[in-house]
């Protein structure tokens, strides 16, 4: 569900290996997957396939594992438009970016079809019906939030090792999301405001400082919150981000240079929002927040 980086890739890889997957997009990308199939371009192996692709999830047929990878500003409407594809044993995983979309997804659809789940990639749409992934990096992790979808999980875990996939069910997905979540508000927030790739930030002692400061904020209201991060959780990650690509962006950052719409009130915005509701300060994401506002909704700033 949203047959962009994350579910274009993950979908091409599942179905390489034989598994029956439909894809649900729109526009022309939903127009160029009909017609000419799905093309990925990845240094794990590239991949042509012809897809079935469908703008009405309903026209899909019942789902065993739902891949629901749209953008956080869709979550509820994308999740109401699921309800007539989801059968009695149907699971629902998002891997989508921020913390709460477990909570979101269950206002519209039922409880016990909604897992838990994490991807870490970078993919983008580079025009429509293509997929590049940048890095050789691809991994799910997921869970169960009821002891119920533990079979769902484990069948879809052998679907994903079968693939090739990089895959891992965890019984802590809630500590899962906020391990991720913390590492990409800080390196979103900072590739965002800079306007600049990885690599530079790593690069520029004041970057720097404002990746790990976002880091520790929201390290800060995960410990708050009950997750059970260690102390020396945010160096760990801080050693992990000096080993990725110097090319690497954030899609947060991707998206504001296309002009495209922002998921910073879901990243940045939420930490500074869930710290204030905690009582803890945090003075690098509202200021970053601040400054990424005016183009959440994906147009330029106008003058008033």
């Amino acid at each position: 569900m949203g047959a962009g980086g994350v579910g274009g890739y993950f979908g091409a890889r599942l179905q390489q290996a034989g598994n029956d997957v439909a894809f649900v997009a729109r526009g022309r990308h939903l127009a160029a997957l009909q017609k000419s199939g799905l093309k990925l371009k990845s240094p794990l192996g590239d991949a042509a396939l012809r897809v079935k692709a469908f703008e009405d999830p309903a026209q899909a047929g019942a789902a065993d594992v739902v891949l629901f990878t749209v953008k956080l500003w869709d979550t509820e409407s994308a999740g109401a438009r699921l309800r007539p594809a989801l059968g009695p044993d149907s699971v629902v995983i998002p891997f989508q970016n921020g913390v709460e979309s477990i909570e979101l997804l269950r206002t519209v659809l039922p409880e016990k079809a909604v897992m838990g789940g994490a991807a870490y990639i970078a993919a983008r749409i580079a025009e429509p019906g293509v997929i590049v992934q940048t890095g050789e990096f691809a991994r799910l992790r997921f869970g169960p939030v009821h002891a119920a979808q533990r079979p769902r999980a484990q069948a879809f875990l052998a679907a994903c090792q079968g693939a090739g996939v990089a895959a891992e069910l965890t019984d802590d997905i809630v500590r899962v999301l906020w391990e991720k979540f913390v590492l990409l508000v800080g390196i979103s927030s900072a590739t965002a405001v800079a306007r600049a790739p990885l690599g530079a930030v790593r690069a520029d002692p004041d970057l720097r400082w404002l990746l790990e400061s976002a880091l520790r904020e929201a390290w800060a209201v995960a410990v708050k919150r009950g997750v059970a991060l260690p102390e020396d959780f945010v160096a760990k990650l801080l050693s992990q981000i000096d080993k990725l690509p110097a090319d690497m962006k954030a899609s947060l950052a991707a998206d504001l240079e296309s002009g495209g719409r922002l998921e910073a009130p879901w990243l940045c915005g939420a930490v500074a929002r869930m710290s204030r509701e905690a009582g803890l300060e945090a003075p690098v994401n509202r200021a970053v927040y601040a400054a990424l506002k005016p183009y959440v909704g994906g147009s330029q700033v106008k003058a008033r």
